[in-house]
């Protein structure tokens, strides 16, 4: 999330088990501007040889277009805009160029001198890098040519493995080895470490990217006030995870080849560089069988710059209290009301657009909840008339919590019961199930349940389908699951500067068993497959040493470093080299998962739990699908070892406490010993 205070709500909320209810706790009021609808597009359109520039803006009583071919805001020209019965403001003008900028100035009761609001339809955004952003929308002429033979990437969403990923993090680090590190075009690099061919020889067969369209990247001056904003929290002044959304159509130049040159006050995107490399980079990660997934902010709006929806109109696109103040439920400063029909309109078209255009598999809602639920369900039923295999995640809370709403409506979510009793919910009175632990209401039956897929038919399940659950154990927000072990563990006390990085990094023997046995649950569990970007080698997020200047928690493990464009964020991948073995364990399962139909595909009643005694903390059953049989145990208890007889037939062993070998030995004994903190596979031989 977005700030501590924000990370802290959604700890909590997401704690709780509120069963199959559906919980409210945002009322929805109507609002008299509703009245107002037009199915008239949007933005920019070409008709014959003119364009036509609409912007709806119920409450202005004056709308003017501005254009200009240059960045000297002092120049540029301006025309008028004709209000329609709709509240449409209109203007015609004779095509004369194929690039120039343009935006809109808005006048209203609260602002008789407005600043230029870039258009909330804007293909393409350039951002003067100060505090505020002030933006410009571009207008210009695109005809990519893509090489990849779909649009899409067909995908039944049980087979989905996503990966989790920020398109700087997996190339910006000197490991990385890249050439056009931090960028678009660098992601897809060919000849490099990181990037897409890391992502390639791990396995995975989607990406899910933190936001990019294009966003507030710069946050207010530390223990300066700004438009009524102290900034306390941010010593930084700067957004990295992209939680700050300013154009909903446009891709984030933040991420284009400019970055390289990054400079304060400077403009960035000027030439629109970065929709070519969205394009590529999509084409690129489809010519390879990648899906990609965006993931989306559609609950709140860029908090701090000027010139956006806020000045085109405050009263319809926001929630407001009683005094006309925003609502934060989102805890990022402005929730907007995502209820009223023409931004619901938004909403689906820039959903649509990213499809058509940009060829997007899917999209990961943040703080879903927020959503209204009339939103929800028309953003679903139009992305599956374009593509019926689109997938749609749920992050399903904030505001309330749902994840069954969002199941009853046809939608993925992220699961974080499996995560919490797996994991554990904090570090230190939550630890989970890979400790011995019972964190919060979790139980054996709970356990057995995200086996199955923590469907509905369960005592406090959550989904009507097994593709419904996007089972994961880490994600951008809170400790890396490597951090939460090491804390959990006690190998080093919270907020304690770590001294030798080498050795903090380096997994001991149980830390190395403890996230052997968590990867191995969750990637024989029913449901969408996710981990996030390093889970795979233990990364840790230690507070990058050349920050001491501005953060005194230097050295220390950050548990939200979503305002950290450096090494605290960037993937070092001399550590996938330092923990080889955990990283080619990790390749291993998602090599297991992708050729097995069975830990995809299997349905609730084709697992069979075999009773342990003695021993609460063991899982063991056998899972069938088709012709497909594998026995499958797993012993968390941290003391005791588990002795279990092998269920009739031959069994090869294809996963053991050391490696995963879909060609391993053929099993002669008759009874399993399986050692604290430990699983096993076998699959049945014919």
């Amino acid at each position: 999330m977005k700030n501590l205070q924000k990370l802290l709500i959604i700890l909590f909320l997401s704690g709780l088990i509120m069963a199959q209810n559906s919980t409210e706790s945002i009322l929805f009021k109507t609002n008299k501007l509703d009245k107002y609808f037009s199915e008239k597009e949007m933005g920019v359109s070409l008709a014959k040889n003119n364009l036509v520039f609409r912007i709806f803006s119920p409450t202005a009583d004056k709308v003017q277009l501005y254009i200009s071919d240059t960045l000297d805001l002092s120049c540029g020209n301006l025309f008028e805009m004709k209000k329609d019965s709709a509240c449409v403001w209109e203007v015609i003008l004779p095509k004369k160029s194929d690039f120039f900028y343009y935006g809109f100035k808005v006048y209203n009761k609260l602002s008789e001198n407005p600043p230029i609001s870039i258009d909330p339809y804007s293909k393409a955004v350039t951002t003067l890098n100060i505090y505020g952003n002030p933006r410009l929308s571009i207008y210009m002429q695109n005809d990519y040519q893509w090489k990849s033979e779909n649009k899409w990437i067909a995908r039944n969403w049980k087979d989905f493995i996503i990966y989790e990923m920020h398109i700087r993090d997996l190339t910006a680090h000197e490991t990385a080895k890249n050439n056009q590190a931090g960028t678009y075009s660098g992601l897809v690099e060919k000849n490099q470490v990181g990037g897409i061919n890391y992502i390639k020889n791990l396995g995975v067969n989607a990406v899910e990217l933190l936001p990019a369209q294009e966003f507030g990247n710069l946050e207010i001056p530390f223990n300066k006030e700004f438009n009524g904003k102290l900034n306390t929290w941010n010593p930084y002044e700067r957004n990295h995870w992209g939680y700050m959304t300013a154009a909903f159509f446009a891709p984030s130049a933040y991420y284009s080849e400019q970055w390289k040159h990054f400079e304060f006050n400077s403009w960035m995107g000027t030439k629109g560089n970065q929709v070519t490399e969205f394009k590529k980079m999509v084409d690129e990660f489809h010519q390879n069988g990648i899906s990609v997934i965006m993931d989306v902010v559609y609950n709140h709006l860029s908090e701090y710059e000027i010139g956006n929806l806020k000045e085109i109109s405050k009263e319809y696109y926001f929630r407001l209290d009683n005094k006309g103040n925003y609502i934060a439920e989102s805890y990022c400063g402005n929730d907007l009301r995502t209820e009223a029909p023409m931004l619901r309109k938004l909403i689906i078209e820039s959903i649509l657009y990213w499809m058509n255009e940009y060829h997007i598999d899917g999209f990961r809602f943040d703080l879903a909840k927020l959503i209204d639920w009339e939103t929800t369900e028309e953003i679903i039923a139009q992305a599956k008339k374009i593509n019926p295999n689109v997938i749609i995640i749920a992050e399903p809370w904030g505001g309330g919590y749902d994840p069954a709403g969002f199941s009853e409506r046809g939608w993925a979510a992220w699961n974080d019961q499996i995560r919490n009793g797996i994991k554990g919910q904090n570090v230190n009175d939550g630890l989970g199930w890979i400790f011995g632990k019972w964190e919060g209401n979790n139980s054996l039956n709970r356990i057995k349940s995200y086996v199955r897929g923590t469907l509905v038919k369960d005592s406090l399940g959550l989904f009507q389908e097994e593709s419904h659950s996007v089972n994961y154990l880490e994600s951008h927000d809170d400790l890396t699951l490597g951090d939460f072990i090491r804390l959990g563990l006690k190998k080093l006390k919270e907020h304690q500067k770590i001294e030798n990085l080498s050795e903090h990094y380096k997994l001991s023997e149980i830390e190395l068993k403890m996230h052997k046995l968590a990867a191995l649950f969750l990637f024989t569990s029913r449901g969408i497959t996710m981990i996030h970007e390093g889970q795979e080698f233990a990364r840790s997020k230690v507070i990058d040493v050349a920050d001491s200047t501005i953060d005194s928690h230097f050295g220390e493990i950050d548990h939200n470093s979503y305002n950290k464009d450096n090494n605290t964020n960037y993937l070092n991948f001399d550590l996938a080299k330092i923990n080889a073995n955990l990283t080619d364990y990790y390749k291993g399962l998602i090599d297991l998962r992708k050729s097995s139909n069975v830990f995809r595909r299997a349905k609730y009643d084709d697992v069979t739990f075999i009773d342990v005694a003695n021993n609460d903390f063991s899982i063991v059953y056998t899972v069938q699908y088709e012709n497909e049989k594998y026995f499958v145990v797993m012993n968390a208890n941290p003391k005791e070892e588990l002795k279990i007889e092998f269920p009739k037939g031959v069994w090869r062993e294809i996963v053991n406490p050391q490696k995963v070998n879909l060609k391993g030995k053929i099993v002669k004994e008759k009874e399993l010993i399986v050692c604290p903190t430990s699983g096993y596979v076998f699959r049945l031989e014919k």
